[in-house]
């Protein structure tokens, strides 16, 4: 598999001539882009009871494996939908990775979505997590390329880390601050058995349905770990009351919930970088809000 792949070549046709080659049963069915697609793949909608989901690369080609094998034994273990594969694709077409068909999911990303009850919403995706995190791991997928390390030791990407702070530096941000609380993060561990995490609880991946929460989707970063990066949405996300309901609802201890401050400003610190340097103003705002989310949860606890 070639690391220059070109995503820009993943297109509704592409998909249909998949579909029709390997699965002729689903010929006829109408295949559209998704309106808020996602980086790691490619989703078209098949019918309307189905989805193609066409990795963008190798790395995330790592992913179909792991989904086909894992998420039906998950899915009896938690109390939301997670999408269910319906069959695995092959290389084909020009297409140079495995894929998966998948049974579509309603609803609409908590990104876009009117929330009713936004406490609420906080206290459903923190059970969630803990049926998750309470799933048997045992043989599951440890953390590795498949899923970019997520639940493994934050000291993965504490280099990158740095560096970021220094391209910041204090024009960009309270330098100080910032080193306390990663700091801080690194300073704990995970010293018990693995467990399940997502990976990547985004409000992209959690569907709204009537305001409440529906189903979580997108677990291409799932493994089994330590549970700390599952916890960066309180920040992403939440905030305020919800943030605290959230923290309140979710049952992991303070270390945990510091390493997680720590995953969530290592990625608002590498993606403040890189948007300042596309000059994207806009986007550079958020996350400089999402580092002063962390900042200030982090100053509370040490009062």
């Amino acid at each position: 598999m070639s690391d220059e792949f070109d995503r820009s070549t993943v297109d509704a046709a592409l998909a249909r001539r998949l579909v029709d080659s390997q699965f002729p049963q689903w010929r006829d069915l109408e295949i559209t882009p998704v309106k808020l697609d996602g980086w790691d793949n490619h989703t078209f909608r098949l019918g309307r009871e189905l989805s193609v989901r066409l990795p963008n690369g190798p790395w995330y080609a790592e992913q179909v494996a792991k989904e086909q094998r894992w998420l039906p034994r998950l899915a009896a273990q938690v109390p939301l939908p997670i999408p269910a594969p319906v069959a695995r694709g092959k290389p084909g077409a020009g297409f140079p990775f495995p894929w998966s068909v998948y049974r579509w999911l309603d609803g609409e990303p908590a990104l876009t979505a009117r929330i009713a009850d936004r406490e609420g919403f906080a206290a459903d995706l923190a059970r969630f997590l803990d049926a998750l995190a309470r799933a048997d791991a045992t043989g599951g997928p440890a953390p590795g390329r498949h899923n970019w390390f997520r639940g493994g030791p934050l000291a993965t990407y504490a280099e990158e880390a740095a560096q970021a702070i220094a391209a910041l530096g204090p024009a960009e941000i309270p330098v100080a601050a910032v080193e306390r609380v990663f700091d801080d993060a690194m300073a704990t561990t995970w010293d018990r058995d693995p467990v399940w995490v997502h990976g990547d609880v985004a409000a992209g991946n959690l569907l709204v349905r009537d305001g409440r929460l529906a189903a979580v989707i997108d677990f291409g970063s799932s493994g089994v770990g330590d549970r700390a990066c599952d916890t960066v949405i309180a920040w992403t996300f939440f905030s305020g009351a919800s943030q605290d309901r959230f923290r309140s609802a979710l049952d992991v201890d303070a270390a945990t919930w510091a390493r997680g401050r720590g995953w969530g400003l290592w990625k608002a610190l590498i993606s403040l970088v890189a948007r300042l340097e596309e000059d994207a103003s806009e986007e550079a705002a958020r996350l400089r809000r999402e580092i002063d989310r962390i900042l200030a949860d982090h100053a509370r606890e040490r009062t």
